[in-house]
């Protein structure tokens, strides 16, 4: 059996949290508290694998209290449950010493599934922060143009040699707005901000001659 606390300053996320996990056999809450405070308080002698904070309550809360915990019961598995959607903050819990990040949104598809991983040693985030992550690790090191479309980088080129968009937009059988568009998303993609820079860059990187 797995045994649950949970923190939340909000009495009806506590209690729609219990009615989440008392549907399943393997899961069993065990504690469960209003603030980081009393938390820390219980925490120093409940029984308890598993840990669902809320990281937005008043007073201690956030990174520093999942330090504390982290510092109090090293072995305990946290997981994060907030209304941030997942970004930066979301790798700072996770490097605090979180085992999973899940936003209160989804925690009725998803509670019982991250609960039970991270209780066997895993982590648990979505696949838009795995690769999120898995930049953070190996950084994408391609040369800006490389990372354009097949399509910008064809209009990339046409444009550094001086074609005009309308003629651009002929050849291609593209309308002149939608030429207009790719033109703009290759300045962005490439950090230039007009077609001088952009020619420049494209003699710089052997696109053109």
């Amino acid at each position: 059996m797995i045994r649950v606390f949970i923190v939340d300053d909000h009495e009806i996320i506590r209690q729609g949290l219990k009615m989440i996990l008392k549907e399943a056999p393997d899961l069993t809450v065990v504690g469960e508290a209003a603030d980081g405070n009393e938390a820390l308080k219980k925490l120093r002698t409940a029984e308890c694998d598993v840990l669902v904070l809320d990281m937005n309550m008043p007073g201690k809360s956030g990174i520093e209290l999942l330090t504390e915990i982290k510092a109090l019961r090293p072995k305990l598995h946290i997981l994060v449950l907030t209304i941030h959607p997942e970004d930066k903050f979301a790798l700072k819990t996770l490097k605090a010493g979180a085992s999973g990040y899940l936003c209160k949104d989804t925690a009725l598809e998803e509670l019982e599934v991250a609960i039970r991983k991270i209780y066997n040693k895993g982590r648990y985030i979505s696949n838009t922060l795995a690769e999120q992550l898995a930049f953070e690790v190996v950084p994408d090191n391609r040369a800006l143009h490389e990372q354009l479309s097949r399509r910008e980088n064809e209009i990339l080129v046409k444009i550094a040699r001086g074609s005009k968009v309308k003629d651009i937009a002929a050849e291609l059988g593209l309308s002149i707005s939608t030429v207009f568009t790719y033109r703009l998303r290759i300045f962005e993609k490439l950090n230039v901000k007009s077609n001088v820079e952009l020619t420049h860059y494209a003699i710089d990187h052997k696109l053109i001659n």
